[in-house]
């Protein structure tokens, strides 16, 4: 860690891992291991603020980190001025092969430096005020001439929305509805519309009709929504936008139809990313290895297996951060025992008794709890990372830090309930006996 920690900052991250989840913030506390990735991602961030576009698929068993890696990753785009999103691909919440269902989650779940999911009416709304500015700025237009204003800001809205009214008109015409909307006072209107916007359903036929716009989302104009959401962005002083598909996986359970249109929209994103038609945006998607080298993944569309092939032979230590592929290979005991001295470091930077927290639980005592736990975990150090700090929090550094005589080697000794687990943990844990299994004799 470098730098000082805020009060709120490290109370958000040891209140996660707690509860056992992932923060949401404060990420770069936690991530050991992974600046390898920094220095290429960075650039990456840089390239579609400048205008391009960069992809990645990042690849790793359960538990190797993929969406702390989404994550830490997507706090790195915010603080260089990028909106981001992250998406959890399902089969009945979020399938891939219908795009305008994972637009409306992208738009649910958009969120930048300064405004929490669904900033998409911020993000409008602050990008019709720098019309206004730009041409107050430009003081060809007095400030007192309220008519004269809003016939400048819908000339230049016009100019802006150009690239996107010759693909996708509805956006544009549904800006327009938005903004007219708000200067007349229709809030209900207004509202409806910046749904319409999102992809939401059932937007009211009144609110439609003020706009000039007909019935929902489909899947053919979700990428110009996409496209005009970029623009709108960029206006707006976010120049990009980090995407992130996560568990892409899911696709291999679905059926072979179901599949393959998921696979073939993977593809066209990928192909109009190459071709330039969404400048600014950066996007990762995540998965198991099964899923990039699987026949039931990645490999049965060859013309996407092609897009993202990568020469994983060698030892993963030389991987570059550079190629299509990002490979995560999880935790070791080494790399478990860095994790558990960061937190306690973190923890002891607000505990009321830091040098007790320190004494108590010295490096060599998180090694040993790191041995422990795996060994409860089947030896699988990949999936211990959630447990082993929401027990180090829990059960250690809390009671080591409220009690004087609390020694964790003597008056602790580590249990794992099966309710605290999830399937993965419960499943890699230690087998039991034969008599265990419960049989439903005659």
């Amino acid at each position: 860690m470098t730098g000082p920690v805020s009060e709120a900052r490290r109370r958000d991250v040891i209140d996660a891992l707690r509860r056992g989840t992932v923060p949401a913030a404060g990420l770069d506390l936690l991530a050991v291991g992974l600046d390898r990735f920094a220095g290429a991602m960075d650039d990456d961030i840089r390239t579609a603020a400048r205008g391009g576009a960069a992809f990645h698929a990042v690849r790793g068993d359960y538990g190797s980190g993929k969406t702390f890696f989404a994550r830490w990753l997507a706090e790195r785009a915010k603080r260089a001025g990028l909106a981001t999103s992250e998406i959890q691909i399902s089969e009945t919440e979020t399938p891939l092969h219908k795009l305008e269902t994972v637009y409306r989650r992208l738009t649910e779940r958009l969120t930048t430096a300064t405004y929490p999911p669904s900033a998409l009416r911020a993000v409008v709304d602050s990008w019709l005020f720098t019309l206004e500015e730009e041409i107050l700025d430009a003081g060809e237009i007095d400030t007192d001439d309220v008519a004269g204003l809003s016939t400048a800001v819908d000339e230049l809205m016009e100019q802006r929305l150009a690239g996107v009214a010759r693909t996708t008109p509805a956006f544009a015409s549904a800006i327009r509805g938005y903004r007219h909307a708000q200067q007349a006072g229709d809030v209900a209107t207004a509202e409806a519309l910046v749904a319409w916007l999102g992809g939401q359903r059932s937007v009211a036929a009144s609110a439609r009709r003020a706009a000039g716009v007909r019935g929902d989302l489909d899947h053919f104009g979700a990428l110009g929504f996409l496209q005009g959401l970029l623009g709108v962005l960029r206006d707006s002083g976010h120049p990009g936008m980090l995407v992130v598909l996560d568990e892409i996986e899911t696709l291999q359970r679905v059926r072979g139809d179901v599949r393959e249109k998921g696979l073939n929209a993977l593809r066209q994103l990928l192909d109009e990313i190459d071709s330039g038609r969404f400048p600014g945006l950066f996007l990762v998607i995540t998965g198991t290895p099964a899923f990039f080298d699987g026949q039931q993944g990645v490999q049965r569309l060859p013309p996407l297996a092609q897009r993202l092939a990568t020469d994983l032979s060698t030892d993963p230590r030389f991987d570059s951060p550079r190629a299509v592929q990002l490979r995560l290979t999880g935790f070791d005991l080494e790399r478990l025992g860095s994790l558990g001295r960061a937190v306690r470091d973190l923890y002891a930077g607000a505990a009321r008794h830091p040098e007790r927290v320190r004494a108590a639980v010295d490096d060599a005592y998180l090694d040993e709890l790191a041995r422990a736990l795996t060994g409860e975990l089947g030896g699988k150090v990949g999936i211990a990372p959630r447990l082993y700090l929401r027990k180090l929090v829990q059960d250690v550094l809390d009671r080591v830090d409220e009690h004087a005589d609390f020694d964790p080697r003597t008056h602790y000794a580590l249990t794992i309930a099966s309710h605290e687990m999830t399937d993965v943990e419960r499943n890699a844990g230690r087998p039991g006996s034969a008599g265990d299994i419960s049989l439903d004799l005659p």
